[in-house]
């Protein structure tokens, strides 16, 4: 907890005698860190199990529904406060698509890093993950129960998911230095991030919300989580 001192002079008929008290003061960021706000794309088009979702480097790549288009806006105008730097997607239209309301308003131009791009799920890619949770495959549970990724068949583990999201995110924080910056990306990435930052389990953090703002100082190896998955701004957008 941070503090900060004043003095106080009392006179009682002897020398004045000096009283130091303590209050509270806000967080402040280290000199020099980085705040990283971890944007969660908006709800994409739903999965039609005889039309997967077209792929980009393995990757289903479904464009936004129009309350995905909405929850871009709300973020658009919840954004526009932070005097960012600089702004950041993946190669996936859910974040490009998220990211251009606050690109117009902004100035900014969203750079594509394609290691912040969603964990892949291997057979499951497509929109199969959404129907193999929705049926309740046995495996789907499986997943949760050893909070593994690479249980599914040909998906990405854990490890190789933080250690290319975390030296991405450093490299940004490194680049802009002292500044705030604005990450478009998805919820495994986000989920994974933050459990680097905090040392928790590996889904810990899971349950991110399409449009939902998390953040993270960054400063060299000292990560700091200061918010998860606020949707303040979507109140009126979310039915």
């Amino acid at each position: 907890m941070l503090a900060s001192a004043s003095q106080d002079e009392s006179h009682g008929g002897g020398e004045p005698v000096a009283k130091v008290t303590y209050r509270q003061v806000r967080y402040e960021r280290a000199a020099g860190s980085t705040e990283i706000v971890l944007v969660r794309h908006g709800e994409s088009m739903e999965a039609d199990p005889e039309q997967p979702f077209p792929l980009v480097d393995g990757r289903g790549d479904p464009s936004l529904s129009q309350k995905g288009v909405r929850q871009a806006e709300a973020l658009a105008e919840r954004l526009i406060g932070l005097d960012a730097a600089a702004l950041y997607i993946t190669q996936l239209r859910r974040t490009a698509e998220t990211s251009a309301p606050f690109a117009r308003r902004s100035g900014l131009r969203p750079v594509v890093v394609a290691d912040l791009v969603e964990v892949h799920m291997g057979e499951w890619e497509g929109g199969r993950y959404r129907e193999r949770i929705a049926a309740g495959d046995p495996l789907a549970a499986e997943v949760f129960r050893q909070e593994r990724w690479d249980v599914i068949p040909g998906a990405e583990s854990n490890e190789a998911l933080t250690k290319r999201t975390s030296e991405a995110l450093s490299t940004i924080a490194a680049a802009h230095a002292g500044t705030t910056v604005v990450v478009v990306t998805h919820a495994v990435v986000i989920s994974s991030l933050i459990a680097r930052a905090t040392g928790a389990r590996p889904f810990a953090f899971v349950a991110v919300d399409n449009g939902s703002i998390s953040t993270l100082v960054v400063g060299g190896d000292h990560w700091v989580l200061r918010s998860f998955n606020d949707t303040s701004h979507l109140v009126g957008v979310d039915p």
